[in-house]
């Protein structure tokens, strides 16, 4: 008999999976509580519901919670895991520590199929979506799962090329009888898959970021290959006219690179698709990889753009990156 995952599932089907058995929402809540906020992996140990329910329940199910294989610890204190699911699929997560900041960073995906060229964990391939159950374990997995307060969908894939399973994912990372972590401290990332884009807007209250690379569409082509089916111009007017409420925030996620997106054009470029929007410009660092003749543009340059941003009306602000020593920041994540 397949066991049932309990990790990923909604309190609702929770409630589904016991009420045949004749238990109430009561003990839905308590299992779901004790799944998502103290990572109980043995069924036995779930409280405030009765032995003859742990019994069934072992039965019939599985806490789905399974623990990082490995782990490499960066100069600044960050922290990359390593999972395999049940499947096999291997996946990597970035624990983040910043003062009283500490963020997850999670993978949607093994592997990612938009092949985007400066990105090293298209070069992994595509070994298939994770379920919501598969990403939500990246945070209630790891050591400091209690100590977490914001969650970046900024791993390994394309989130938008796995909406479903993100959705539901971030539905019981912000619900009461889930992780309770606000939806303003959740973050999620895209190349811009304009309808998942839509959608996403539309059924969650969590940010949004889009990577952009280049203004200009005859450009970013080259680098991000989504461009040819989802212009991004067609993205930023969805995220333009969409209106915002409880403080969510829409951004773009800009990877400065000398010579090639630095220039002044492209920071009139900038200016020009998001004059008179509410979206704000995340500037990156680029990250150099082997067999790679690029380097990221100097700390000035990126100031010059950020202030030129900001008097332009739009705000603007540069991105700490965290973990390069262990290949653990933005576009270095694959499987070693």
């Amino acid at each position: 008999m397949v066991k049932t995952s309990l990790c990923g599932l909604t309190s609702d089907e929770i409630l589904d999976l016991i009420i045949p058995l004749g238990y109430t929402r009561a003990h839905a809540i308590s299992i779901s509580n004790s799944i998502y906020k103290k990572s109980v992996y043995d069924i036995s140990h779930i409280a405030k519901i009765p032995l003859r329910l742990k019994a069934e329940l072992r039965n019939i199910a599985l806490s789905g919670i399974y623990f990082p294989l490995a782990s490499e610890v960066s100069v600044d204190k960050s922290i990359k895991y390593l999972f395999r699911t049940d499947t096999g699929k291997e996946i990597e997560t970035v624990y983040i520590p910043d003062n009283k900041r500490n963020t997850v960073c999670v993978s949607t995906q093994s592997g990612c199929r938009m092949g985007c060229s400066f990105c090293v964990t298209a070069r992994h391939g595509f070994r298939g979506n994770l379920t919501a159950g598969e990403i939500v374990n990246q945070i209630i997995a790891l050591p400091q799962a209690a100590k977490v307060t914001h969650v970046v969908f900024m791993g390994m894939g394309e989130p938008m090329d796995n909406l479903e399973n993100v959705l539901k994912a971030c539905s019981i990372i912000t619900a009461e009888w889930g992780l309770a972590i606000s939806s303003r401290n959740i973050t999620v990332s895209t190349v811009g898959i304009a309808s998942g884009v839509e959608q996403f807007l539309l059924r969650s209250e969590c940010n949004l970021t889009l990577s952009l690379f280049s203004p200009f569409g005859e450009e970013r082509i080259k680098i991000i290959p989504a461009e040819s089916q989802y212009p991004v111009q067609k993205t930023i007017d969805i995220m333009k006219k969409f209106p915002l409420r409880k403080k969510r925030r829409l951004s773009l996620a800009y990877v400065m690179i000398k010579d090639l997106n630095d220039t002044d054009l492209h920071l009139e470029g900038l200016k020009a698709i998001l004059r008179g929007s509410s979206i704000r410009v995340n500037l990156l660092s680029y990250h150099h990889v082997s067999n790679d003749q690029n380097c990221s543009s100097s700390a000035e340059r990126m100031q010059f753009f950020k202030h030129n941003l900001i008097v332009s009306g739009i705000s603007a602000s540069i991105r700490k990156s965290r973990g390069t020593d262990i290949s653990a920041a933005c576009g270095l994540l694959a499987i070693r």
